[in-house]
């Protein structure tokens, strides 16, 4: 490496490591007879707090709020709203309102209560989660043939356990490469406005002992300049029929500076984050957050979301395989829930 740029690596503390458990499907979101428990991940990686949602209404506003995100894990939280919902009483019209309603860009959450109607029961919302978590398994295990040997990878915002309900999307990939001895260190950016890269992934990182630095979100050019990014694997909220793929904000800058540098950029997603119905990205809607989110002085915008070109894309990775441009004729449909 030239250019000045080191690495610094902490051994793991004791604190990341007792907690390594919260990464387990069922700590991160599980259905109880009473309510959806969801791990609250605005707390974390201070605190761990449980949030305990006991009809739609509350489990919309944890969504807003952000205690729960992550596309994979906004669609399992919805199987499990509609099934508590069922479980309840409640009426499931307004339940699938409320939830549909509460984020906008992520297809996943509408997916889930597409594939809830018909069977709304607490054994079909299991088998989402379950499915979910095998997706990820399998879009990992491809995704990884794609990682250089000793790589650095850079990765943005969060697509790991905590996002998908278990295991993890780009950061799946990214656990996977590892245990084939791949993997040399990670680039984690922070993430702005609410730090999920800082606070979230590094977090995951530090309790599967996967050597990483968090980097300021304006670094990533220079690294790779400096040529000491191999390769940048992200995740996904949604992807439209031509593979024009919407992630968090900065996604796109990303996928720019590594088109210029010619280093592989790819999006790790299972199959229930494309959405054949947006023919592009211009149909994918893009969340707007409120602004205080970045000053609480002055004005500003807060999209939550860009949209990244197919063209800037190198691969797409589901649980299906590696798919490359054109991607309308490679990515496959979603599939449904066993």
């Amino acid at each position: 490496m030239s250019s000045g740029w080191t690495i610094a690596t902490a051994a793991p503390s004791a604190t990341a490591e007792a907690l390594a458990g919260v990464l387990e499907p069922e700590r991160i979101i599980r259905l109880e007879d009473d309510a959806v428990v969801v791990l609250d991940q605005r707390r974390l990686p201070d605190e761990i707090v449980e949030l305990r949602c006991h009809d739609a209404e509350e489990l919309a506003e944890a969504i807003r709020t952000l205690a729960v995100r992550g596309a994979p894990l906004l669609g399992v939280a919805a199987g499990y709203g509609m099934a508590l919902a069922a479980t309840t009483g409640a009426d499931l019209d307004h339940a699938s309102a409320v939830l549909a309603a509460s984020r906008p860009t992520a297809v996943n959450l509408r997916w889930a209560l597409t594939e809830m109607r018909p069977d709304p029961t607490p054994e079909r919302a299991r088998r989402i989660h379950a499915d979910e978590v095998e997706r990820c398994k399998a879009m990992g295990s491809h995704a990884a043939e794609l990682v250089p040997a000793a790589a650095r990878i850079l990765t943005h915002c969060n697509a790991g356990g905590l996002a998908t309900g278990g295991y993890g999307s780009a950061v799946g990939a990214i656990r996977a490469a590892s245990e084939r001895g791949k993997v040399d260190h990670v680039w984690v950016d922070e993430t702005r406005p609410l730090l999920q890269g800082a606070r979230l992934t590094a977090f995951e990182l530090e309790a599967l002992a996967i050597p990483h630095s968090v980097i300021v979100d304006g670094a990533a050019g220079s690294l790779m300049a400096a040529g000491v990014v191999d390769i940048v694997i992200t995740g996904a909220d949604r992807i439209a029929a031509n593979g024009d793929t919407a992630n968090k904000i900065g996604t796109y800058g990303l996928a720019v500076l590594a088109y210029h540098h010619r280093i592989p950029f790819v999006i790790v997603a299972p199959t229930s984050t494309i959405d054949p119905a947006a023919a592009s990205g211009a149909a994918i809607p893009i969340e707007e957050r409120e602004g205080s989110e970045v000053s609480l002085r002055f004005t500003a915008r807060n999209p939550a979301f860009d949209v990244t070109p197919a063209e800037l894309i190198t691969a797409i990775v589901t649980e299906e395989g590696v798919h490359r441009a054109a991607y309308g004729d490679s990515l496959p449909t979603p599939v449904s829930s066993r």
